[in-house]
This record gives structure tokens, sequence and C-alpha cells, in this order.
């Protein structure tokens, strides 16, 4: 017998409809109804009548086959049959984390298409698979951030059971899965739970819909509705950890945060099931209370990604200075957050025309992932350019081998470790004319204040924007893209073997340069990477003790001698000394 539970305050009477029948469900206070049925078993479709409107999704629902719009479908999560019983995650510490879309990771772009390139990310030496969004989300193809089913895995990815395959499938790999949530607001299309409660508010906004009802009234069954599919995720797809979205735009003025309530009911179900998880978030405040535990006054998350190292590592390779690059672009930069963790940390910000962040003290390296690239980074340009694009291959060794050898978390994102060709676009799938509409000439707007021709904006609408954002896995023969595969699998083979590479520490991490000759060398232990920015060949005094021959080197034509290292344009070399 299914027992199914529905809050909807704004309702005064709620049934329960499918095939065949109709139930009226009780009340049991506090907006809550309930009701115990033989109806509902695994794979029938049902959905809610609100004072005789609709029917309407389940908030809840586990599977919606047939789209945003479409009934609910009941499923049994106790009928999958998982192989990972002795399952534990690497911890993060050791992790090289692989970000990608499901949509665009393979031609045919499903969970079960994406088990066929496991083998592939095993032998590069990925430790964790990072999902972008697969919460249903309108029509048949986007990026996954305007969900609106989170309860609910992407029907054209292949639904909740092809997950299960994908996670367990993964597990028998010895990979973990990382996903991507978003917890600060909701799409607009599809999304009927304002119909059912107040679930969001007008109190507070963000740049992409309402937010989040979390602190006002009745907001204890919406803070209940966000935690509770954190932990069905969990719990139900064997999900190793989440990557919250944007926590910035979670705003809440609780005594207890919502993310501390997360990451402590995180806590309870890792004792529970004896697995261990993990929760990394996205933030642009550089507030280390995000990752400092409650007893410290923090929210007791386990990492963050790094958006300064990001920028201070692009805008040092590519020059660029425009938005939020401003702040950047010297080789100072790139030093201090290695050293310290953060680059803003209390200083001045000349793009924000204020002071911003904290200071990362007490923080180690690992608690934040560092990357070279990822989703924002690439698909929120204007025609969605890799640093494939934007460098030349010795600037990406360079980028590589800093963020492989750094002492945070390296990310990679798909198809960047071979410097894939393809653009990452915005796309969309959104069948309501007006939003779609809405979505296309917002973008060519964007841009256009920025110099670019309206015209020259891909449009998030088009089949083919999609399309040409897929990964070409035919490129892996062609010689160029070969070399950059290898010299990224070196360097995370260096970082799993040297014990130093994985140790948080940012004490224990020297940093020097000289920002006008524009050379650069981070010592970690025996490890030295010396890098030159430079187009031109220049020599470098480094250690004695660093060997006559690099480990690994960009460019054959670098040159050792009596500690003194010429390196050419461009390049980088990684000695152990």
């Amino acid at each position: 017998m299914a027992c199914v539970r529905v809050w909807a305050p704004k309702a005064r009477l709620v049934e329960l409809v499918a095939s065949g029948f109709s139930l009226s469900m009780k009340q049991e206070g506090d907006g809550w109804l309930s009701i115990q049925t033989h109806h509902l078993e695994h794979g029938i479709d049902y959905g809610f009548l609100l004072d005789g409107e609709g029917p309407f999704p389940d908030p809840r629902s586990s599977w919606q086959p047939e789209g945003i719009h479409g009934p609910s479908r009941f499923v049994d999560h106790g009928r999958f049959a998982w192989t990972d019983s002795s399952w534990q995650a690497p911890p993060l510490a050791a992790a090289v984390i692989y970000e990608l879309h499901v949509g665009t990771f393979t031609p045919g772009g499903t969970f079960l298409a994406a088990i066929e390139k496991l083998d592939y990310l095993v032998e590069l030496g990925v430790t964790h698979v990072e999902l972008m969004p697969v919460a249903e989300f309108a029509g048949t193809r986007g990026w996954g951030y305007d969900g609106v089913d989170l309860y609910a895995p992407h029907h054209t990815y292949g639904g909740p059971e092809a997950l299960k395959k994908l996670v367990d499938a993964c597990h028998g790999k010895g990979l973990a899965v990382l996903l991507d949530v978003v917890y600060n607001h909701l799409g607009p299309d599809g999304n009927y739970l304002n119909r059912f409660g107040p679930y969001f508010t007008d109190r507070y906004v963000t740049p992409w819909g309402e937010a989040v009802n979390l602190d006002g009234p009745e907001s204890e069954p919406v803070r209940r509705f966000f935690i509770d599919n954190a932990l069905m995720w969990m719990r139900e797809y064997h999900i190793d950890g989440l990557r919250i979205d944007a926590v910035h735009a979670i705003v809440d003025t609780s005594a207890i945060h919502f993310l501390e309530q997360l990451a402590l009911e995180v806590r309870s179900l890792e004792a529970h099931l004896g697995r261990h998880f993990s929760l990394i978030a996205e933030s642009d405040l550089n507030d280390p209370r995000v990752i400092k535990p409650p007893q410290a006054g923090g929210y007791g998350l386990d990492a963050q990604w790094n958006e300064d190292f990001h920028h201070s590592l692009h805008a040092l390779l590519t020059g660029e200075r425009n938005g939020y690059y401003r702040d950047f672009g010297r080789i100072q930069d790139l030093a201090k957050v290695i050293n310290r963790g953060l680059v803003y940390d209390g200083c001045y910000s000349v793009y924000r025309r204020r002071r911003h962040g904290r200071k990362a003290e007490g923080v180690s390296g690992k608690q934040f992932v560092a990357c070279l690239q990822n989703h924002d980074q690439v698909g929120n340009r204007a025609t969605g350019e890799r640093t494939s694009h934007l460098l030349t291959p010795g600037h990406m060794k360079i980028g590589a081998a800093i963020v492989l050898t750094s002492p945070f978390v390296p990310m990679l994102f798909q198809g960047e470790e071979w410097g894939a060709s393809s653009p990452f676009l915005y796309f969309t799938d959104h069948r309501e004319r007006e939003l779609g509409e809405a979505v296309r000439e917002g973008r060519r707007k964007e841009f256009a204040a920025f110099g670019w021709d309206p015209q020259d904006i891909p449009d998030p609408q088009s089949e083919e924007t999609f399309q040409s954002s897929k990964l070409d896995w035919k490129e892996l023969e062609n010689t160029q893209h070969e070399e950059i595969l290898q010299w990224y699998r070196q360097l995370i083979r260096l970082r799993r073997h040297v014990p130093e590479l994985t140790d948080g520490s940012l004490d224990a991490v020297s940093a020097t340069y000289d920002e006008h000759k524009q050379w650069f060398i981070m010592a970690r232990g025996p490890v030295l990477v010396v890098c030159n920015f430079s187009d031109d060949a220049q020599r470098i005094t480094c250690s004695p003790g660093m060997g006559k021959e690099p480990l690994l080197s960009s460019d054959p034509g670098i040159q050792v001698k009596g500690g003194k290292i010429t390196l050419p344009g461009n390049s980088v070399a990684v000695f152990l000394q």
C-alpha cells in the first residue's frame, strides 16, 4: 500500500487522481494532507487536483516521463538492484573532479550513454564525476539550472532507473558521483509550487527568478522540501555529494542558516548509512564561514569553488580585463591565492567598488575547488569559447600544470583535457513562445552592451546551438589533441603519486615570481613548478637540488644548467627536487 503526502495549505480540497480513480486526501494539519491507497504502485501516473483545478504534478514527483507539464509517475525506489554495497567515495583531499553535462558529454546525451565513457575517465585519473543539474526542466535540452521538478531526473536523460545505473556503474569503476543542485530559485516554466503553498517570497530577489521562502511565515515545510531533496539524492540514488549552486543567492535570516541545517542533516545521514558525503558550495562571497564548522561560526560545508583562483589564472593567461577580470591579471594575484586561499580577503575590489571578502584563516586548501574552466566561465561567454579557443598550447599546458599541482582540489570541465574545439554555449528549449523569445533577446542585449552584434550571438533556443556544444570524441585521434591529453594524464598521475600534492596546508606552499619578467615558481614539497608566462625565452635561477632534467616539460627546448633553467616563451617545467 502506497502512502502519499503533500503540503498544500493554499488548497481547501486536494484530490489524488489517476486513470480510473479520484481520491480525496485527508487533512493532517499545518497544510499537510495524506492518503494510503492500493491504487498507486510503481509505474502508475497520477497528479493532484487543487480545488478542482489541475491535475498538477506532485511537488515531490520522482518521475516526469512526459516532461514538466505531464503527470507524475509513481516510483518504488526499492526495486532497483544496487551492486555497490561496499562502496566508499574517495575523500575530497584526494579528488580530481570532472564536471560534465549529460546532454552534451556524449553523442547520445543520456545517463546510459555516459556509462560508455567511464573507462576513459578512469584512465584519465578522475576520481569524482560531477553532473550538472539533472532535475526535470523545460523541454528536452538545457543546462538544468531552471529545474522545476527537483526530485525527478530529467526524462530525456533516461529518468530515475537510468540515473541509478549510471551511479552504480561509476561506483563499480571506482568513481564517486557529485550532483549539482539548485536551491536558490526554480525555473519559471512548469513551476506549480506556488499553487500548493508559499514556497517563494517577494522579500528577496534573485537574478534568475523568485527567491525561496526559507525564513518567512510557513517556511518550515519549504526548508524541509529542499533538505529532503538533498537527502533523497544521497539515499535513493547513492549520490556521493552535492555541489550547491550560487549559495550567495540563498537568503536566510534564521538563527540556524539553511546551509548549516543541511550540513547537519547530511552528517546524520552519513552516520546512519555509514557512507561519506561531500557538500561543495558555489559562492562569490569570498566568505570562509561557508566552509568553517558550526563551532567556529560557520555553516559546515566541506568545500567551495574558488573563483579567485580561476579569475587570477584566466586573466593572467588570456590578458582579458573586462568585467570581474578587472580585479585580476597580475602574477601577484596568482601567488596570493595559492599562498592564502583568496585574493580578495577584505581588500578593495575595483570591479565591485568596495571591500570584498574575508581572510581564509584556519582553512585548508582541500576546502577549495580550483579550475581553469567550468560550465559558467565557458558557457556565459558570448560564443561559448573554451580556453582551447583563447590560449596557445603552451599557455594551456601552463594552466593545467598550475591547477593540477595547486594546494586546491582540481576540477576539469568536459573536453578540457584534450583541448576540445567544440564550444559550450548557453542553450534552452522553452516551449512557451514568449519565454523563449525573452531568453533569446535577453542574451542578445546582454552582449550588445559589450559591443557584440546581436546577430552574432547564438540563439539559445536553436537546436543547432545545443548540437554544436556536444563533444567531438573523434578529436582524440588528432595528434595535437592527444598531446594535450597526455599532458593532463601525466600531471594527474604526478598528483596521485606525490603525497605533498594532496596536502592542503597553505603554509607548506611557496610561490615566488617576477612581475616584470613574467615568471612564476611554485614549490610544494619536492615538486617545483617553473612557469614562463612571457612570449620571450628567459633564464631563471632555481634550486640547485632540482635535478638536471625536468620530470615534465611542455617544451623540448627547456634547458637546465647549474641551478638555472632556460625556458622558452609560454612554457612550464615540473621538477622533483
